[in-house]
């Protein structure tokens, strides 16, 4: 084709325009146009490559980020590191994140250790709600209704509601009837538990039972389980607080505290039950130790089954003292009461108090109540504090004609004196910590002897007082509780010396026969354990070898097997566990001393003692 100039003079870059022109021109058949347009694609393609080489990395938007920080390529892996423990998991974008929610679910640190701040922030750095969880929130709630006796309709105040959605938005409300179903199953479920730790126990367990009638007239019976766990721990735990339908006899009592061990699983496990001294209870014990001893349940045919409580017995000695000296207390009573009725007199008498300058104001002054004898201890304590301040308000105030005499004084700190030893074993029995028995022979001891050095009084009326208190002292513990000797014994701070002391101070004639009568009583315990012993061992030797002592691991270590090598070696020449121990020398008084920790230490050496001492 011809292409004509018209122009007579055609510059060097029109031309070279022309010819541009005439190259992209497009081709006109259909098989030149894909021809033309493949290299049109591929740089398409290109560009969008590049495009993507470009973009940002994808952003973390799942919540399992906050317990995980990205640490790059681990062995050609890309990999996540757990918060908590550290652990290395597959990152891979392919990979999911299912992975690392199950780890964080099961790593119980990741959730304890992790930054709070990382909790509040999201992955892409701004603040976020916390997601809420309603399973959580049912488990706490039940938590509160238990832990501070909560009614079940708090759930349902609209306040209490105000405030969970005040906590989060997207809180769910839950109703009294389904917040009582999650208290009762937090019940099962700690049953069980508990049903299994004491299956597991190898020592035997000590019941304590009390009944009473409600002031709406309704019978309610407790039952208490005391034991030695598996970690040498003693456990104080409530098996039941049931509504005791009448009546309220002995055999009916007997029959509930059955229906109870049974529901538990340790009717074939009960050493003891102490009670306090209502008939209904005698009846009841009776009934208990007959039905449990047609199973050869207890030990030695229930001989140590019933044991009085301690508690009631003191209460019921110091309440028979406290009638015949309660007229000795009335001006000490009028006193304080005289104080304490108006504002003005109690700030008089703490003045009168302030001036004389060394009286322990910090003490304060306390009343008592008549059916709490420990009540009347603290009163007269802090009254025989406050006497000169007593007697300086009686100078002021002429309407204050009560101030006991000088007598009437001295007589209240004999009494004081008296009431101490009761105060301080009944502080010890009642405290939260539950002491091991070792401690109680020592102190019933102390308080007979200071009975029978107050039967020497000068004063007639404290004579008086002191007799009525060792009639019913007497009574009740004339040959102390051969248990509570065992555990004395057994406390290798005092051993069978201590009682032999402690008997020779109060009769040093019979205190011998008293001391061997004991010691041969706890020889046929020890003999008892010994035979059952045998009777439920397995035949196999190599299982016993095996078998874990109590509170420790299942591999004994070269010490361990020596020390029971030893004491098998001792046993076949005759001598005893028990034996041994006696022989042993007494480890100095400490107040840090630690009974248990120490059984636990030689359970392997005298592996039957140590189960002794998990009952006593």
């Amino acid at each position: 084709m011809e292409i004509i100039n018209n122009s007579p003079e055609t510059s060097d870059n029109e031309e070279e325009d022309n010819v541009s022109q005439a190259r992209e021109v497009p081709p006109q058949n259909a098989e030149e146009q894909e021809v033309a347009s493949k290299p049109k694609k591929a740089k398409k393609r290109k560009a969008k490559k590049s495009n993507q080489d470009e973009r940002k990395p994808k952003a973390l938007t799942s919540d399992c980020w906050t317990y995980f920080d990205k640490v790059g390529f681990v062995d050609g892996v890309e990999s996540a590191k757990c918060k908590g423990c550290g652990k290395l998991l597959s990152a891979a974008s392919t990979g999911g994140t299912t992975h690392l929610n199950r780890h964080k679910d099961s790593c119980m640190k990741s959730i304890k250790y992790h930054d709070v701040g990382d909790m509040m922030i999201g992955a892409e750095g701004k603040l976020r709600k916390k997601k809420f969880d309603p399973k959580a929130n049912r488990e706490l709630l039940a938590k509160l209704v238990i832990t501070h006796g909560a009614p079940f309709n708090i759930v349902e105040w609209k306040v209490f509601r105000d405030y969970q959605k005040f906590l989060n938005d997207d809180c769910i409300f839950v109703t009294r009837n389904t917040i009582s179903k999650d208290v009762l199953k937090v019940y099962g479920d700690e049953k069980q538990k508990l049903k299994s730790q004491l299956a597991q126990i190898r020592g035997r367990v000590c019941l304590t039972s009390d009944c009473w009638t409600a002031c709406t007239n309704e019978g309610f019976i407790s039952l208490t389980a005391h034991y030695v766990d598996l970690n040498w721990k003693l456990q104080n735990k409530i098996l039941a607080f049931a509504h005791m339908e009448p009546p309220h006899t002995g055999r009916e009592l007997a029959l509930k505290v059955l229906e109870m061990l049974s529901d538990w699983g340790i009717e074939k496990k009960v050493f003891s039950i102490t009670l306090d001294n209502a008939s209904a209870n005698d009846s009841m014990q009776n009934f208990l130790k007959e039905h449990l001893g047609i199973s050869n349940s207890l030990l030695l045919k229930g001989e140590y089954f019933h044991i009085r409580c301690s508690a009631h017995v003191l209460n019921l000695i110091v309440q028979d003292g406290l009638k015949t000296i309660s007229d000795a207390l009335h001006k000490i009573r009028q006193s304080i009461a005289y104080v304490r009725v108006t504002e003005s007199r109690t700030l008089a008498f703490f003045e009168c108090a302030k001036n004389i300058g060394d009286i322990d104001t910090a003490i304060g002054l306390r009343t008592d109540c008549v059916t709490r004898w420990n009540s009347t201890y603290t009163m007269l304590h802090s009254a025989i504090n406050y006497r000169r301040a007593f007697y300086s308000l009686s100078l002021r105030d002429s309407n204050f004609k009560c101030c006991p005499t000088s007598v009437e004084w001295r007589r209240a700190e004999t009494l004081c004196d008296l009431l101490k030893p009761f105060f301080n074993i009944t502080n010890l029995i009642s405290v939260s910590s539950y002491p091991t028995s070792n401690l109680y022979f020592g102190e019933i001891w102390k308080i007979e002897c200071l009975l029978r050095s107050y039967l020497r009084s000068e004063d007639p009326l404290i004579q008086t007082m002191t007799k009525k208190m060792k009639e019913k002292f007497d009574k009740y513990w004339s040959e102390y509780s051969v248990i509570l000797a065992f555990a004395t014994i057994l406390d290798p701070t005092k051993k069978l010396n201590f009682v032999r002391y402690a008997y020779s101070k109060l009769d040093p004639v019979t205190s011998e026969d008293k001391s061997k009568n004991v010691k041969i009583m706890l020889e046929k315990l020890f003999a008892e354990y010994v035979n059952n012993e045998i009777l439920s061992s397995n035949p196999s030797s190599s299982q016993q070898m095996v078998q874990p002592p109590l509170g420790r691991g299942p591999l004994p270590s070269v010490d361990e097997e020596f020390e029971e090598f030893e004491n098998q070696e001792t046993t076949v020449i005759g001598k005893t566990e028990l034996d041994t121990y006696l022989d042993e020398l007494r480890m100095p008084s400490s107040t840090c001393f630690d009974i248990l920790t120490y059984w636990k230490e030689r359970s392997r050496k005298s592996p039957t003692l140590a189960r002794i001492v998990v009952i006593s």
